[in-house]
């Protein structure tokens, strides 16, 4: 006979549980997901930090580029489930520290790379400005 006022047995997952390390067939939260700056623009050096070694392919030539993309867009939830965290916040921290130093590095890489453009043929006119002057 079953008893009518004992609640149903559920395996539901706890919104506080952590999933991160324990591979591909378990649950993940829903902040996790989303696109990795990091990810992206460190690629194999994210990858091996992250324990995501299919990161790795980025050293092959062609595949690389292909490989950077994905890692964007997958990096994150392959991360979780392949490294132990703390937490999602520990996740969510040190995922935001990627992403901070890849767009660091790339926009300082912009702002020199337009002072050599700016400067270098500057520098050049100011060389044939004194061999004219001297010669």
């Amino acid at each position: 006979m079953n008893d009518i006022y004992k609640s149903p047995d559920a395996n539901l997952q706890k919104e506080d549980e952590n999933t991160s390390g324990m591979g591909k067939g378990h649950p993940m939260p829903d902040s996790i997901k989303g696109w990795s700056w990091g990810a992206f623009l460190f690629n194999w050096f994210w990858a091996i930090f992250n324990r995501t070694w299919i990161g790795l392919l980025a050293f092959v030539p062609y595949i690389g580029f292909i490989m950077s993309i994905v890692l964007g867009v997958k990096g994150r939830e392959w991360a979780w489930q392949n490294k132990r965290w703390e937490s999602v916040e520990h996740f969510n921290r040190v995922q935001r520290k990627w992403s901070k130093w890849g767009l660091i590095i790339i926009l300082g890489a912009v702002v020199i790379g337009i002072l050599a453009a700016i400067a270098i043929p500057a520098y050049n006119g100011y060389i044939e400005a004194a061999k004219a002057a001297g010669g």
